[in-house]
């Protein structure tokens, strides 16, 4: 009952800024811990950014002083600010959630389809 839907994403030169968004929807009582992940072909899937309900976040040394996630608690969205793009950031970025899906507070982790990031050289 629970979607994820990620936006934003598309084809940028080194150096440029794209803004990801994932909107949260669905039977939501509560979310806790919202967060990015990507995956480049060939490569494993990596965590980016993760942001708690508290506003606490932690990065991937990789993206550390570049991005930025924040997120709208009223909006069940989350972002991702990614600035000084590099063609290694290149990859699908996939938001994932804990949400609270029912009064006795039971949590299960969704992950959205994933949007594509591609930079060029």
């Amino acid at each position: 009952q629970v979607q994820l839907v990620e936006s934003g994403g598309g084809l940028v030169q080194a150096g440029g800024s794209l803004r990801l968004s994932c909107v949260a929807s669905g039977r939501i009582f509560g979310i806790s811990v919202m967060g990015w992940y990507r995956q480049a072909p060939g490569k494993q899937r990596e965590l980016v950014a993760v942001i708690t309900g508290g506003g606490r976040t932690n990065y991937a040394d990789s993206v550390k002083g570049r991005f930025t996630i924040s997120r709208d608690n009223a909006k069940n969205t989350v972002y991702l600010q990614m600035n000084s793009l590099k063609p290694e950031d290149t990859a699908v970025y996939y938001c994932t959630a804990g949400v609270v899906v029912s009064p006795t507070r039971n949590e299960y982790t969704y992950w959205g389809q994933g949007t594509q990031v591609t930079v060029s050289s």
